[in-house]
């Protein structure tokens, strides 16, 4: 039998994704943290050492952004120590590594989409976190690091879903307009990863950072309006309209991590070097949405 890909964060919104997306390429091995305590270094080396993986694809991380500020101890192992020793079984094992991060990295003062080689400042804990697990992934040579931006999908908690919830429940919403980036399902990242890795396993493609967003960007509350449309006209029973959806300011509604300004990322060099065009961020809303209702 093929040597397995090895996927931690299985239950997570990629990782509930990639168990479909990679089951294609080798058998997968799907780790969540009820299977492997990720913060036991012990741990995390005997489920590599076992599974003698060809790849490992960490899915695992501490997502809350505001709860990563006072929290900092739990998203930096996560973050940033569990892709260190990730980094270190897959240069014993001779696996290939993918370690996902964010474009939180990034500060948002780039008034054009961000590239690969633009310098990062990240404004809080958790874009902090990602950046040290990047630089901890660096360490492995067969290293592919993700960088992507407004996760969303079917499975886990997301935006696209505290509209819908929200949309159902007010007649107004009240969502930040000056903050742009481009949506990304779950589902994308997913399959992108498994083209990457088909390619990196039979000998194409290259080592090195990449971002991986849907083409396109909008605002936040672009994103809330386009949900409450694509959602009434898949038949939901919503009290918010479009047009009742209004935009306000960052500085309206603080939170305690600031987020970038601009999180739109360049995805020249992942199309490039893997022979890929990335969708808009609109259709994979709508596809998500005609699941969910």
């Amino acid at each position: 039998m093929s040597s397995p890909i090895l996927v931690l964060g299985s239950n997570g919104q990629v990782g509930w994704e990639l168990q479909r997306s990679l089951a294609v390429l080798r058998p997968v091995v799907a780790a969540t943290r009820e299977h492997c305590d990720l913060a036991s270094e012990d741990a995390v080396r005997s489920l590599v050492s076992a599974c003698k993986p060809c790849a490992i694809v960490n899915a695992a991380a501490y997502t809350a952004v505001d709860a990563a500020q006072t929290d900092v101890e739990q998203a930096m192992q996560l973050n940033a120590v569990l892709p260190a020793v990730l980094a270190d079984e897959a240069t014993r094992a001779r696996a290939w590594l993918i370690q996902y991060s964010t474009d939180y990295v990034f500060d948002g003062g780039k008034p054009a989409p961000y590239v690969e080689d633009d310098a990062t400042a990240p404004l809080g804990v958790y874009g902090h976190s990602k950046l040290a697990g990047e630089h901890a992934a660096r360490a492995c040579e067969r290293h592919v690091i993700l960088r992507t931006s407004w996760v969303f999908g079917v499975h886990g908690g997301n935006f696209l879903k505290t509209m819908l919830r929200l949309g159902a429940e007010r007649d107004t919403l009240q969502v930040v307009d000056d903050q742009i980036g481009a949506p990304t399902s779950a589902a994308l990242i997913a399959d992108v990863t498994a083209h990457v890795l088909a390619q990196l396993l039979s000998g194409h493609g290259a080592a090195g950072t990449y971002h991986l967003a849907s083409g396109g960007h909008t605002s936040w509350c672009g994103y809330a309006r386009y949900i409450m449309s694509e959602a009434a006209r898949l038949g939901a029973s919503l009290r918010c309209t479009p047009q009742a959806v209004q935009p306000i300011t960052s500085a309206a509604w603080p939170t305690p991590a600031s987020r970038p300004a601009n999180s739109r990322l360049d995805t020249s060099r992942l199309a490039g070097t893997f022979g890929l065009a990335l969708p808009a961020w609109q259709g994979q809303v709508s596809r998500v949405l005609q699941v969910l209702l």
